[in-house]
């Protein structure tokens, strides 16, 4: 009997040394709340991102941003402006945000439709437009462009909003479900729909710059590996799965 207890309890400290070791090796949940719009590049570089098992909660940056204000704790915040990620810093809540990639505003248009082909087409009566809400960075730039217009110009595309949405993912759903004819879109959101939808340049005189900034959560669980997350962003796996998205670099500031 002593012989077989023994030999149990040598089996059992076996086992137990097996699941320290795998326990041991399991990579850290890291936690990254970002713009809706970074979705395609942002889970591309999740797959790649080795230091820790990246987890994303995307939606609109004021929302996320509000949520860290409210004491939601992420380890990586990033944004579709500078605005935001800097207003968390001033109060204390991430160290010091970096600005990691640019964009482009565009009209974007079912592929299949052929009711809007300009900037000018939105000023047409019955034209449905949607656009984001003026809290979240797609709905400001896009202001930005309407206010460089001529104010008749600018009133008649106003009164063809028929939806304000918090955040790209509506708009382009919007767009995608045929309930608006038109949307202001990144250019690298039309890009992720695989041709449903298709993008009207607008002119560089109307562009607003756009920068992405990220920043690391203050009491994260994990800031070394959000530091790396970050890192990769400026120059590494990160910084080319935003180039293949349709981003650009970050914008001089």
């Amino acid at each position: 009997m002593r012989l077989v207890a023994i030999l149990s309890a040598t089996l059992l400290l076996a086992l137990a040394a097996c699941g320290g070791d795998e326990a041991g090796s399991a990579k850290p949940a890291l936690t990254v709340s970002a713009a809706a719009s970074l979705k395609t590049a942002f889970t591309d570089y999740g797959r790649q991102f080795d230091a820790a098992s990246a987890r994303f909660s995307f939606a609109g940056s004021d929302e996320l941003a509000a949520q860290i204000e409210k004491g939601v704790r992420p380890d990586v915040f990033a944004a579709a402006n500078t605005k935001l990620p800097d207003a968390l810093y001033a109060k204390g809540l991430v160290e010091r945000p970096k600005v990691f990639a640019g964009n482009r505003l565009v009209l974007a248009v079912p592929a299949d439709a052929g009711t809007v082909g300009s900037l000018a087409d939105v000023e047409r009566g019955g034209v449905k437009l949607a656009i984001g809400t003026s809290a979240e960075p797609i709905g400001a730039y896009t202001r930005t462009i309407l206010d460089k217009l001529p104010a008749a110009q600018r009133g008649a595309i106003l009164a063809n909003v028929r939806s304000e949405e918090p955040d790209v993912g509506g708009i382009t759903g919007k767009l995608t479900q045929g309930a608006v004819d038109a949307g202001f879109l990144y250019a690298s959101d039309v890009r992720a729909t695989d041709d449903k939808l298709k993008a009207i340049e607008l002119p560089d005189s109307l562009q607003p710059t756009v920068a992405y900034g990220v920043a690391v959560v203050k009491g994260a669980k994990h800031p070394q590996q959000a530091r790396a997350f970050v890192a990769g962003l400026l120059d590494g796996a990160g910084a080319d799965a935003l180039h293949d998205a349709g981003f650009l670099p970050p914008p001089a500031q």
